[in-house]
């Protein structure tokens, strides 16, 4: 059973540790069966509180089954399908040249598992970016314990409830609570932490990190650009941003956070978003069936906050009460305010015309690197030289967030953004320490190589080697 905050002490968190570090220690996590089983074990469970976790997560976030499926659930059965498929290859020592002047040598990369890791995971997407991270620390080899996010509690209980139904608390560990149970379970020791959440968050999860020297990935946000060419399909585009800037209401990391539009289209792009915009949500989106709310109060009042940084032209519309604020597009927006300085996270977004794309480029290339961009183009030279002239943790062309739906593409930051990549392949090395293994022969000794150092074969080496 998971852990509540309440009932937990330090000393609960460092037996639970322990116990896992001696689990470890027996070494059953490393075959290949062991860790291909236990995936099999997560994926059933998922099937068995799929209906569970939809209940919670409109409980949390009013978000429908639809959208909990594809945003949450679909894209965990995608990596669990991955790893079922190639786990037994990836987990195959490699095997690599070795240097000529070590003839009948070998030379090998062996993935080991790091040991006991910790997840902690947000609220925006729970199931999503609670499980994706453990499969990647299951098919790796690793014990784990989990921090779920205590915003969106209903989720986070069913996650724990689910996880404590297919694996041992010395395999799989949930702890339950607020900020202080993360901050005590940073105090221990751990081989590896893997964090999604904020930039500010991420420093504070950095700097406990380093007490140990732990190794860690940081997963996280920032002000993702949307960049749109007077070339561009504007009803495509349209379509698509108003899809993945108002799924979840805007709260995701790789959301388009603000657009750079060629002001000689800004008219015409902001008339189809509007329409895209209703076509989705109708003219009231609080009663549309695929329209999220604010997580909380204080993220609702934080949002609503920036609502009077600029000049609302379409949505703007809020209810405390319920939590919800309708797509908002937001024009003539000073660059110093906040709105432009701080991750929106939310459904609001600014419309930024540019009079080109080397301004577009300037303006993105004077803020810190994104978690994602996005290019809207028609024309293949305008579309590389963004891509060529910015740097960001992923990029889509004339589409947002796809980047994100193949477990064969990395996901994760740069810079402000986080570091570290997972899903797929990229999980598993994350979680995994590539071991380096060199073996010599003994069938003989080459006298060269020891002291006095023979020139003529230093020479051979030289030119041949």
């Amino acid at each position: 059973m998971a852990k509540q905050a309440a009932g937990v002490s330090s000393g609960a968190f460092a037996k639970a540790i322990n116990s896992q570090r001696a689990f470890f220690a027996t070494g059953a996590t490393k075959s290949v069966d062991f860790r291909l089983n236990q995936l099999r074990k997560l994926k059933a469970a998922l099937e068995k509180f799929q209906p569970e976790l939809e209940k919670a997560l409109f409980a949390d976030l009013h978000k429908s089954p639809s959208e909990s499926f594809i945003t949450e659930v679909y894209p965990c059965f995608e990596d669990l399908k991955f790893f079922e498929r190639n786990l037994r290859n990836m987990a195959t020592p490699r095997s690599v040249p070795s240097p000529m002047m070590f003839p009948l040598s070998s030379a090998s990369i062996h993935y080991e598992p790091r040991g006991v890791v910790l997840i902690l995971s947000p609220w925006n997407y729970p199931v999503n970016l609670t499980i994706m991270p453990l499969i990647g620390a299951i098919a790796a080899g690793n014990c784990a314990t989990i921090k779920p996010s205590s915003s969106s509690a209903n989720t986070s209980k069913v996650i724990a409830k689910m996880l404590a139904s297919c694996f041992d608390e010395k395999f799989v560990s949930v702890f339950l609570g607020d900020s202080k149970v993360a901050e005590k379970l940073l105090e221990e020791e751990f081989d590896y932490i893997f964090f999604t959440g904020s930039p500010p968050v991420g420093k504070s999860v950095m700097a406990a990190a380093s007490k140990h020297l732990t190794p860690l990935t940081l997963e996280l946000g920032g002000k993702s650009p949307c960049i749109i060419d007077k070339d561009a399909d504007l009803e495509k585009a349209a379509s698509r941003i108003a899809w993945g800037k108002f799924t979840n209401a805007g709260q995701t990391c790789i959301a388009p956070d603000y657009v750079l539009v060629d002001k000689t289209i800004e008219a015409k792009f902001v008339a189809a978003l509007t329409r895209k915009i209703t076509d989705f949500f109708g003219p009231d989106a609080s009663k549309a069936t695929d329209y999220c709310r604010i997580i909380n109060q204080k993220h609702f009042d934080r949002l609503c906050g920036y609502l009077k940084e600029g000049k609302v032209v379409f949505g703007g519309k809020t209810n405390r009460k319920e939590k919800f604020i309708s797509p908002t597009l937001l024009a003539d927006v000073p660059a110093c305010c906040k709105v432009m300085s701080e991750e929106i996270f939310g459904p609001i977004l600014p419309i930024i015309p540019v009079s080109s794309m080397q301004d577009a480029i300037e303006f993105v290339n004077k803020m810190p690197k994104p978690l994602a961009l996005y290019v809207f183009s028609t024309k293949r030279e305008v579309v590389d030289k963004i891509i060529n002239s910015t740097s960001s943790g992923g990029a889509c062309v004339n589409d947002v967030l796809l980047h994100v739906s193949t477990s064969q593409l990395p996901f994760g930051g740069v810079g402000n953004s986080g570091f570290g990549k997972y899903h797929g392949k990229a999980s598993f090395e994350a979680f995994s320490n590539a071991r380096s293994v060199f073996s010599q022969t003994n069938l003989f000794d080459l006298k060269q190589r020891y002291p006095q150092y023979d020139k003529r074969f230093i020479g051979f080496v030289r030119k041949f080697g």
